[in-house]
């Protein structure tokens, strides 16, 4: 029961971040997995391209889908960052994004606030 209880925030967060990506491009990933180290959050994703987002990898536009993807990300910046400060309790201080075609699978990576040592 402890480890369940462990991996709960892991879980909510990947959630999370699919739903919003599900909102915003129509399309979750089909896997998603979160880990949690120190200050760091990394999720990963798989299965992220929208069928548009295939076709134009086929054409070699690469450089739109990452464009219009840094677009979105900063669209919804404060969504991204509230479900990650919701889950974990603590302030975001940096949200990276990157996606990458062959596999396809993209990375939400976020930087928390060091935590308040209790002497």
């Amino acid at each position: 029961m402890p480890e369940q209880a462990e991996r709960s925030p892991a879980v909510a967060i990947a959630n999370a971040i699919v739903q919003i990506h599900k909102e915003g491009y129509g399309k979750g990933a089909t896997r998603a997995r979160t880990r949690m180290m120190d200050d760091v959050v990394v999720v990963e994703l798989e299965d992220v391209l929208t069928r548009v987002e295939q076709t134009l990898v086929a054409a070699g536009r690469e450089d739109q889908i990452r464009e219009t993807r840094q677009v979105f990300q900063q669209a919804h910046h404060d969504t991204f960052v509230g479900a990650v400060e919701e889950v974990t309790g603590r302030k975001v201080r940096a949200f990276l994004s990157q996606i990458h075609f062959d596999p396809d699978v993209a990375v939400e990576i976020f930087l928390l606030e060091p935590q308040e040592e209790v002497a």
